[in-house]
């Protein structure tokens, strides 16, 4: 049973992982990797040294810092909410509804964004309407950000709720029945029982983000982000994109994405040892 999978490992993750000699080499396609000239490390101190660089890291760890913030606390508070309500057929007609967003591609998902944001868009009929002037979502770079984190956050937040919901599950009724025989209000079974109920769940996902502080989100940014934005926008995924792909600087873009998979490993091992730490989450 575990062949196949195993095979499909071996093609599409560790025989590329040949690759990453081009890394250290003046990679030329014409000559191929047996016949590049090795330069060592000249790759990655060129990549240090680049203005692009500090733009790009400090771009992905901001966006998905900010990610990682948010999408915790969201569907925290939304699932907190949601437990909250006494209609069932509303509560599962809600759950439905916010669920739809994570089951749709980033590139059906942007489409709708653009045609939303765009100066034609609704939003900028609605703020002429009121006597402002059309905004530029997506054309800059103050608005761009808070666009990412928030599209993500709309696209997200149902799905990441459900993990919420099964914790909350697991918190005994009957330390809500004695609390409300003790007169506790709805408000402060919320308070002393449910959300710390909820806390080791919390601290498990926020350690476990950790290791995703590298990862903004490439199909989100890709299929939003123009040259315009670069400043704000551009992640280390975008930029590998580009400059092994589009300007065919394949020893350049190697040592990035090669950087940036040596740090996310060590940042996972890291999530890990936390999440062990502090919510006792083991794998093995």
């Amino acid at each position: 049973m575990l062949l196949p999978g195993i095979i499909l490992l071996c093609i599409f993750s560790v025989i590329p992982m040949f690759g990453l000699i081009i890394a250290f080499q003046d990679f030329k396609l014409g000559f191929g990797v047996w016949r590049s000239p090795w330069i060592g490390l000249e790759n990655f101190q060129y990549m240090l040294q680049m203005t692009d660089s500090r733009i790009i890291f400090y771009n992905t760890i901001f966006l998905a810092s900010c990610k990682i913030v948010v999408n915790l606390f969201t569907p925290l508070v939304f699932a907190v909410l949601l437990n909250e309500l006494r209609l069932r057929m509303f509560k599962r007609w809600v759950q439905t509804i916010v669920y739809i967003p994570h089951f749709l591609s980033w590139v059906i998902l942007a489409g709708i964004i653009v045609e939303m944001l765009s100066l034609d868009g609704i939003v900028n009929r609605v703020v002429r309407l009121f006597g402002g002037e059309g905004i530029l979502f997506l054309a800059s770079n103050a608005w761009f950000p808070a666009l990412i984190v928030t599209s993500d956050v709309w696209k997200e937040f149902g799905f990441g709720a459900i993990i919420y919901l099964a914790a909350l599950a697991g918190i005994s009724p009957s330390l809500y029945e004695s609390a409300a025989i003790d007169g506790a209000t709805r408000r402060q079974r919320m308070l002393y029982i449910t959300l710390p109920g909820l806390l080791p769940t919390v601290i498990l996902m926020g350690t476990l983000s950790i290791s995703n502080i590298l990862n903004a989100g490439f199909d989100q940014i890709f299929n939003l982000y123009n040259p315009l934005v670069y400043e704000s926008a551009d992640i280390i995924d975008t930029y590998v994109y580009r400059a092994g792909l589009l300007q065919a600087q394949y020893g350049l873009a190697t040592a990035v994405g090669l950087m940036k998979s040596v740090i996310s490993f060590i940042l996972i091992i890291f999530s890990y040892a936390l999440a062990y730490r502090f919510a006792n989450y083991r794998i093995f």
